[in-house]
């Protein structure tokens, strides 16, 4: 399974995003990348709903449709409220749901 992190740098909710992830890509068999989206044409020709934008196997399991494109800082509904990131929780349930096993043992 690929997971893709698309950030904007000015948006922080991107490291965050980044340290769940790779947190997650321990316990998961998931590869992730990360991907700069860093001028308003790129922004344009990728759809970009704001940063961070996390993709699994190309698809926004967040989307609701609404978010806007371009380079602007995304928000998430989580349990604790609007936050600039989804919680690890969140993270793990879409991965889950898109069927992301665990990791095998490796030596």
């Amino acid at each position: 399974m690929r997971v893709t992190l698309r950030y904007f740098d000015e948006c922080p909710g991107w490291k965050a995003v980044a340290e769940r992830l790779d947190d997650l890509a321990r316990q998961l068999d998931i590869t992730v990348a990360h991907e700069r989206v860093a001028t308003p044409e790129a922004a344009e020709r990728l759809a970009f709903r704001g940063s961070p934008t996390v993709l699994i196997d190309g698809l926004d399991p967040f989307a609701t449709g609404d978010e806007p494109t371009g380079l602007s800082c995304r928000v998430y509904a989580t349990p604790h409220g609007l936050d600039s990131a989804p919680t690890h929780q969140q993270l793990q349930a879409a991965l889950e749901a898109a069927g992301a096993r665990p990791r095998p043992p490796g030596p």
